[in-house]
């Protein structure tokens, strides 16, 4: 039977499974993150679809490390000059195409000490590994978040013939199913996807630990309070980086 019981028991079975595979992946993320901050760097965080929820999900709200910037496609448009049809073409679809990553990364105020999240589930498209191997070619660690039976099991759709996870210093698996929903029916289909939640529950995790290795190093974390003046202060500080 599929319901809201299963499904809660079923999360927690595999949030209890990722944080013990990954705990070791997800404390050198942290380790990543701390230093990139105390060096006055900004964590980029790239995901195409549904995988740039991990970026909003630990961004500009109370709580959470100023020096976040999600790269986001309509970036293109928004800031770019990719056109509205170019961005919304279904035939030549935007998260699939090769050569944009250096477009993306000439967009923004990118400096020696970032470091970047790339997030696909699949880890197969051609946006996210030319942005993890641009990003790696000009020194920045990049951490990978993928699943890694979705990712096996699939073959990929950049020329190179790469996988998302070969391009990352850090590959943290967010142990989703292939195809990304967790329970099956009494027919051929799955549901209730699982990333999203997966990929946020890594984030906050690498964040706090993050935070705790910055106060450890005596550094004070640029974390927003809900303090008008303070958070402020710290979104100028980043202005234009974030």
């Amino acid at each position: 039977m599929v319901d809201a019981k299963r499904f809660k028991d079923e999360i927690l079975t595999l949030l209890d499974h990722l944080y013990e595979s990954q705990k070791d992946t997800m404390e050198e993320t942290a380790q990543l993150m701390a230093r990139c901050i105390e060096n006055d760097g900004v964590v980029h965080v790239f995901g195409s679809g549904h995988s740039v929820g991990l970026a909003i999900d630990i961004s500009l709200r109370e709580g959470s490390l100023a020096p976040i910037h999600i790269i986001e496609n309509a970036d293109a448009v928004v800031l770019g000059t990719f056109t509205l049809e170019e961005f919304t073409d279904k035939v030549n679809k935007f998260e699939r195409r090769q050569g944009v990553a250096q477009y993306f990364y000439n967009l923004y105020d990118i400096r020696e000490n970032d470091i970047f999240f790339v997030i696909s589930n699949s880890g197969i498209n051609g946006v996210g590994i030319d942005f993890a191997s641009l990003a790696r070619e000009n020194g920045h660690k990049v951490i990978v978040i993928t699943s890694m039976i979705h990712t096996l099991a699939e073959d990929s759709r950049h020329p190179s013939g790469k996988k998302l996870y070969q391009l990352g210093d850090v590959v943290i698996d967010n142990c989703g199913p292939h195809g990304d929903a967790l329970l099956p029916t009494n027919g051929i289909e799955k549901v209730c996807s699982v990333s999203s939640i997966c990929n946020n529950a890594i984030a906050q995790m690498c964040a706090v630990r993050a935070i705790e290795i910055m106060k450890q190093d005596g550094y004070e974390p640029p974390v927003l309070n809900g303090n008008e003046e303070h958070d402020k202060a710290l979104k100028e500080k980043y202005k234009g980086r974030i």
